[in-house]
């Protein structure tokens, strides 16, 4: 049942404008992260490591979150706009694997942005002549990124469900991009969900140890609970006869 559902999620995607904003965000973060590292070269001196620092303050507290947030409003809108949530409910399928399809596709997503954000830093790099070796700690920054961006499309999903409109849960990931980086600053980072992409990444701070287990921990949690709530909303409230 399941898999039926990820191909059929899979062919609502398939030919949508979403992979535009896909390709494109993660460009604008690359582009305002090597202009600024060449700016300030002479105080960032750490090469790859200032580079990435650059890199990631825009695309986890902005970029990112915004992608995430127009892909889950996208997975919601052909149910919100096409009247089609009599199909969705009555289908022969269990409610969770629906949802869990969604969730799955959103993952996938998160993995993708963050092997592109790893493509473009390393050939932002080469550009701009960095040399020596790649930082060793680059596939734990982007796994670790990835997984805190799935608990922000578990909570992305959530918002788009339950708002019908399409801006609003793209706002709400723009503000919790900002409002995570300030948890962060503050000490609060595995409190809020939008923290762990700036945790996981280590925006701003690669050299940072990152405390894996509570990490990985907030991240289940945080797409556990907006999942169960998810699950909830579609269960007790009568969308179809809306």
């Amino acid at each position: 049942m399941l898999l039926r559902c990820l191909r059929a999620e899979l062919q609502k995607c398939r030919r949508s404008p979403v992979w535009l904003a896909f390709v494109l965000l993660p460009v604008f973060p690359a582009i305002l992260g090597t202009g600024n590292y060449l700016g300030n070269i002479e105080v960032l001196s750490s090469a790859w490591y200032s580079l990435w620092s650059q890199h990631t303050l825009f695309s986890s507290m902005f970029f990112l979150p915004a992608l995430l947030g127009v892909f889950c409003a996208w997975q919601w809108r052909l149910e919100h706009t096409d009247h089609n949530w009599n199909s969705f409910l009555t289908a022969p399928v269990p409610v969770r694997d629906l949802c869990l399809a969604k969730l799955l596709w959103a993952a996938a997503v998160s993995l993708l942005s963050q092997v592109w954000i790893g493509m473009l830093y390393v050939l932002s790099g080469k550009l701009v002549g960095i040399s020596g070796p790649l930082p060793p700690e680059l596939p734990e920054w982007l796994l670790c990124g990835a997984l805190g961006g799935v608990a922000v499309c578990a909570a992305q999903l959530f918002f788009s469900l339950v708002i019908r409109a399409f801006a609003p849960p793209v706002a709400f990931g723009l503000a919790g991009g900002i409002l995570g980086l300030m948890f962060t600053a503050q000490g609060w980072g595995y409190a809020f969900p939008y923290s762990l992409l700036c945790l996981g990444m280590r925006a701003n701070n690669p050299q940072m140890a990152l405390d894996l287990p509570p990490f990985v921990l907030s991240a289940l949690v945080y797409t556990t609970v907006f999942s169960l709530l998810s699950l909830r909303h579609l269960r007790r409230r009568d969308i179809a006869s809306e």
